[in-house]
């Protein structure tokens, strides 16, 4: 999404903020949760705005012209190219994977192509991603061998995923080594190295803001 999205989306959310009234607790709450869904989007899970409007409640009138202050505050910040704390580097990173992740799609539609091509191809994609992740924020594997299983424990550890996420990674990463040591009858069907890209994408895109 343009920057230039993001930011009508915030004013979005500012104009239904000053509809507020002191009595309209049950649409502030909704307004709180599609602010903090949009804020931990587009400026990652940590960042300080997302913080301050977590832990707005009491005074409903007050909270309201909280959130909006803080939604103007986040628009300067995305005017500044500073969206999301993502360094040009990180960025032509995260370019680089995107593009195998469509050389798998495309491997995945052409009908002579065995499916355990695209699924290492993703699997290797997501360790990179990850990779790139853990450099970004100057985290340590502590020992660990570089792997999918040792960064997602790492991010984790940073509360930087989830535990779903966890979940999914360990998933992704059984298809990913199922393909590269030829046990096809554990790797499954095309759909189902399908459904790991369309994940592995959605992943992506959730903590990138794409």
């Amino acid at each position: 999404m343009e920057t230039a999205d993001i930011i009508a989306h915030a004013r979005e959310l500012i104009a239904v903020a000053r509809t507020i009234g002191s009595s309209d607790y049950a649409k502030f709450k909704g307004l709180n949760a599609r602010t903090c869904d949009f804020l931990a989007k587009f400026g990652g899970p940590r960042n300080p705005f997302l913080a301050q409007v977590q832990g707005l409640g009491g005074n409903v009138q007050y909270s309201a012209n909280v959130t909006i202050e803080i939604l103007e505050a986040f628009i300067v910040h995305l005017q500044s190219g500073l969206v999301g704390g993502i360094s040009p580097k990180r960025q032509a990173e995260l370019d680089v994977v995107s593009d195998f992740l469509e050389q798998a799609h495309t491997l995945l539609e052409t009908p002579k192509v065995h499916p355990a091509a695209p699924a290492v191809i993703i699997g290797s994609t997501l360790e990179e991603f990850m990779r790139t992740w853990v450099e970004e924020e100057g985290l340590s594997l502590g020992g660990k061998n570089p792997s999918i299983d040792s960064y997602a424990k790492v991010l984790r550890e940073a509360e930087l995923i989830s535990k779903q996420d966890i979940k999914d990674i360990t998933s992704w990463a059984g298809i990913r080594n199922h393909a590269s040591h030829g046990e096809w009858d554990e790797l499954g069907d095309r759909a189902r190295v399908r459904l790991m890209l369309d994940g592995v994408n959605l992943f992506m895109r959730r903590y990138t803001g794409e």
